[in-house]
């Protein structure tokens, strides 16, 4: 096997999100509930003839030698060569970008998670699927809940998961129109951080009981990100004229739960023309993970 194509990167939601406390090292303590959609980036990964790793596709603002895609594309090939003594064979990484950049779908994670499946299968390297999260964790928080690939009820940084049950869905998304740096909300002096913590008992038990799609706790984040960022307030304004809405990781993005997809189309008729907006469905379970790891 020398490539994989249309490997999928689906974009996740934070069904809520709280932040608890701080280490000593300045990593936030997190509470969240990470939900698998069907909408996202599609890879395609050739192997080449060389030891390079290229990305062949343009992503505006994003240097080919700061993707994440490629630096977790060297993590893995560092680590074959750690293992075995050979340095593996090169790859040309395609990425069809679909999710926003600086939206909180977790796009940038979710590409680099594919690749380091694509790439272990291709090379034939054979890491576990605890060992590649490990590998992506320094790269990026969210990247382990994508190889985990279910819906996962988060602890700690976000790397902390146990697989939970939720009610299948579908959900209307609103683009606000803004790029909201990670960076930017998690170093405000608005973010509030001592929210108690909660136990996953607690969160299975809300969806088991609840007979309205109303989310679980609050995103911490979205006070901080609608004082920085009007649209988002108004994007979540607008949509919860229809439910429980609110905005996935330290935003942009908002969504709102629906139990059926004629909800959503109804809501994203009225949206039309106001807002980029898109409807997706929750996924149990990753498209490819099972797959390739």
């Amino acid at each position: 096997m020398t490539s994989l194509t249309h490997c999928p990167a689906p974009a996740k939601l934070n069904l809520f999100l709280h932040v608890t406390g701080r280490r000593p090292d300045g990593y936030h303590l997190l509470q969240t509930a990470f939900q698998l959609i069907d909408r996202g980036d599609v890879l395609h990964v050739h192997l080449r003839d060389d030891k390079e790793l290229r990305r062949t596709s343009d992503i505006p603002g994003v240097p080919e030698e700061q993707d994440l895609v490629i630096r977790a594309a060297k993590l893995l090939q560092a680590e074959v060569l750690r293992r075995t003594g050979m340095l593996p064979r090169g790859a040309n990484i395609a990425v069809d970008k679909v999710l926003p950049m600086g939206g909180g779908l977790g796009g940038g994670s979710s590409d680099a998670a594919t690749v380091l499946m694509a790439l272990n299968k291709l090379w034939n390297a054979g890491l576990k699927r605890e060992e590649l999260m490990a590998l992506g964790l320094p790269l990026g928080a969210d990247i382990p809940f994508f190889i985990f690939g279910e819906t996962a009820f988060a602890e700690g940084v976000g790397e902390a998961l146990q697989a939970v049950d939720v009610p299948d869905c579908w959900y209307v998304v609103i683009e606000p129109g803004v790029s909201v740096p990670t960076a930017q909300i998690f170093t405000s002096e608005h973010l509030t951080r001592n929210t108690p913590p909660v136990n996953m008992a607690a969160f299975c038990s809300y969806y088991s009981e609840q007979r309205e799609l109303k989310q679980f706790g609050k995103n911490d984040l979205q006070q901080v990100a609608t004082r920085l960022y009007p649209q988002v307030a108004k994007a979540i304004e607008w949509l919860a004229q229809f439910g429980d809405a609110r905005m996935t990781g330290s935003g942009a993005c908002v969504f709102c739960a629906f139990a059926d997809e004629g909800q959503a189309n109804a809501v994203l008729e009225k949206a039309r023309g106001v807002w980029t907006a898109w409807k997706a469905k929750s996924l149990k379970k990753h498209p490819i993970a099972a797959k390739l790891i």
